[in-house]
C-alpha cells in the first residue's frame, strides 16, 4: 500500500510512447494496456470517469462545457468540483484508509474538492479589465510558497498561441513539492495537446513534443523511483488528424433556426430564441432543440452535413452513456477526420470582438484556432496591446485566427485504432488485460492504494 502518483499524460498513445523512454520505463516492472475511453472524449469527461467510474450519464459531466439550462448560458471549463456527481477515488480510499491526503495539481474541477492540497490555474480579472497569470491554491498559503520557488503559474504557456513546455515544467515542479506529503497525488501534464493540434500527430512537431514531455517528467519520475511510490501513467484520448472543420451552427443559422443578436462587442448567440444551436466540442457537439416538434427536422438537415458521423437522438446517447439532463437533445458525432467549430456568424465582421481573443469562457464551444497566431503581425499587435495594458490603455487583443483551416489534430470520437487511443502504465506488477475501460482506473487505484481490487461505493448523489 505505497503512495500513488497519477500521471495524466494528455494525447499519449502507444505511437507517441516509443518516442519516450523514460515514461515507457514506467512499465517495464508493471503493466500496460490499451485505455478505453468515454464519448466525448475529451478532459473533463474522462477525468470525472476516471475519478468515479461513472459513466457521463451518471457523473453528468457531458463535455468541456454544455449548455446550462438553469442559466440560459452555454458554459465551457466551469471548474466547481461539485459539477462531477459520484464519490471520487480518495473518498472510497478515505473510507478503509482515514486521513489518506490526496494533492490535485491542475486536474479539472478542482475547485471545492475534497483534496487536501489543490493547484489549479485561475487568472486575475482586475478591474480595469486585464488579465494577469494567476493560479488558485488549497491552502491559500500554498500559491506564495509556490510561487515563491517557482514564479507565477505560467498561464500563458497553458493555452493560447504561446502553449508551450514551460506550463508542464511548473506544474511538475509543483507536484515535486507536494508528492512527498500527500498519498495520492494527481497530475495533469497538457503539453502533449499543443503541437498534435497544430500540426497534427504525425508531424515531426509532435514527437518532439513527446521527447520535450520525457525530458520534463524525467525528475518527477526519480522521484517517485526513490521514495517507493507506485506510478500511473495513463491519457484521456488520442489527437488524430484533422482535414475538415464543420460549420454547424452556420448551418442552422442559414436554416433560419439559430438568431443572433446584435451589440457593440459583434454578433452574439442568442440561446434564449434560437430553435436549435449546438455547443462544439471538437468532434463532439450538443444540440440544443428546446421544442420537441422541431427534433426532427433538426436531426434530418445536420444528417446531411458532410462530415458529421452520427446524430444521436436519445437512444443513440443512451447506448454511449450520453444520456444525461445536461447533453444536447441530438448529439453530434463527427466524421474520423472532420471537427466542430463554434462559429455562428456568417461576415466576419460581424464576429464578435472575443472571437479574434483568447476567451476560453466567452465563446458557446472550443475554439483551437486559438493556439494560431493571426498573420505575421499578431505577435506585434499582442505586444503593442501589452505595452497599452501596463500604460493603464484599455483595448482588444486581436491575435487569434478566424479561419479554421491552420488545425491538424483533434479527438472527441471513440478511436477506431488502438494505437491512436489512449494509454495506461503502471509501475507495479498488477493483473491487467490488454484493455482497461476507462470506468474501470478508480477500482485500479482504489485496489493499488488499498489492496481491494473491487471496493464498495457509496450511490452517486446528483452533481448541484
Amino acid at each position: 500500500m505505497s503512495r500513488l502518483l497519477v500521471l495524466d499524460v494528455v494525447g499519449l498513445t502507444p505511437r507517441l510512447l516509443e518516442h519516450m523512454p523514460r515514461l515507457r520505463a514506467v512499465a517495464d516492472g508493471g503493466g500496460r494496456a490499451g485505455l478505453g475511453t468515454v464519448l466525448p472524449a475529451v478532459t473533463c469527461s474522462a477525468q470525472a470517469t476516471f475519478l468515479t467510474g461513472l459513466l457521463p450519464r451518471d457523473h453528468g459531466v457531458v463535455g468541456n462545457g454544455w449548455y446550462f439550462r438553469d442559466l440560459g448560458e452555454p458554459l465551457l471549463w466551469r471548474q466547481h468540483h461539485r459539477l462531477i456527481a459520484g464519490e471520487k477515488v480518495w473518498e472510497t480510499i478515505r473510507r478503509t484508509r482515514p486521513g489518506y491526503r490526496v494533492a490535485n495539481v491542475c486536474w479539472w474541477f478542482a475547485m471545492g474538492s475534497t483534496a487536501d492540497s489543490t493547484v489549479t490555474p485561475r487568472p486575475v480579472y482586475h478591474a480595469d479589465g486585464r488579465k494577469d497569470p494567476d493560479c488558485w491554491t488549497w491552502p491559500p498559503s500554498l500559491h506564495d510558497e509556490l510561487v515563491a520557488r517557482h514564479g507565477p503559474f505560467p498561464l500563458f504557456t497553458y493555452w493560447g498561441p504561446t502553449a508551450g513546455i514551460a506550463s508542464s515544467r511548473w506544474i511538475v515542479a509543483a507536484a515535486r513539492d507536494l508528492m512527498p506529503d500527500h498519498d495520492l497525488t494527481l497530475v495533469y501534464v497538457p503539453h502533449l495537446d499543443y503541437d498534435l493540434q497544430r500540426f497534427g500527430p504525425d508531424a515531426p512537431e509532435a514527437a518532439a513534443a513527446a521527447r520535450e514531455v520525457d525530458e520534463v517528467l524525467a525528475p518527477l519520475l526519480d522521484d517517485a523511483a526513490r521514495t517507493g511510490t507506485t506510478v500511473v501513467a495513463l491519457s484521456e484520448y488520442g489527437i488524430t488528424p484533422a482535414r475538415r472543420p464543420v460549420d454547424v451552427n452556420r448551418v442552422l443559422r442559414r436554416a433560419g433556426l439559430l438568431h443572433v443578436h446584435h451589440n457593440a462587442t459583434g454578433e452574439l448567440l442568442d440561446p434564449w430564441t434560437s430553435r436549435a444551436f449546438a455547443v462544439a466540442d471538437h468532434q463532439v457537439a450538443h444540440v440544443y432543440v428546446p421544442d420537441p416538434a422541431d427534433r426532427a427536422q433538426v436531426a434530418e438537415l445536420l444528417a446531411g452535413v458532410p462530415g458529421v458521423a452520427e446524430v444521436l437522438d436519445d437512444a443513440g446517447k443512451q447506448r454511449y452513456g450520453l444520456d444525461h439532463d445536461r447533453a444536447g437533445d441530438l448529439v453530434l458525432v463527427a466524421e474520423p477526420d472532420a471537427w466542430f467549430t463554434y462559429y455562428y456568424w456568417l461576415d466576419d465582421d460581424l464576429a464578435p470582438d472575443f472571437a479574434r481573443s483568447v476567451e476560453i469562457h466567452k465563446k458557446p464551444g472550443y475554439d483551437p484556432a486559438e493556439l494560431f497566431w493571426d498573420g505575421r503581425w499578431a505577435k506585434v499587435r499582442a505586444a503593442a496591446h501589452v505595452a497599452r495594458k501596463k500604460l493603464g490603455v484599455r483595448s482588444t487583443m486581436r491575435v487569434v485566427p478566424l479561419d479554421p483551416a491552420p488545425v491538424r489534430g483533434t479527438h472527441g470520437r471513440l478511436p477506431a485504432d488502438p494505437a491512436d487511443g489512449p494509454v495506461l502504465l503502471c509501475s507495479e506488477p498488477v493483473d491487467m488485460p490488454e484493455r482497461v475501460e476507462a470506468t474501470a482506473v478508480r477500482d485500479l487505484l482504489v485496489g493499488l492504494a488499498t489492496g481491494v481490487s473491487r471496493p464498495e461505493r457509496q450511490a452517486a448523489v446528483p452533481p448541484g
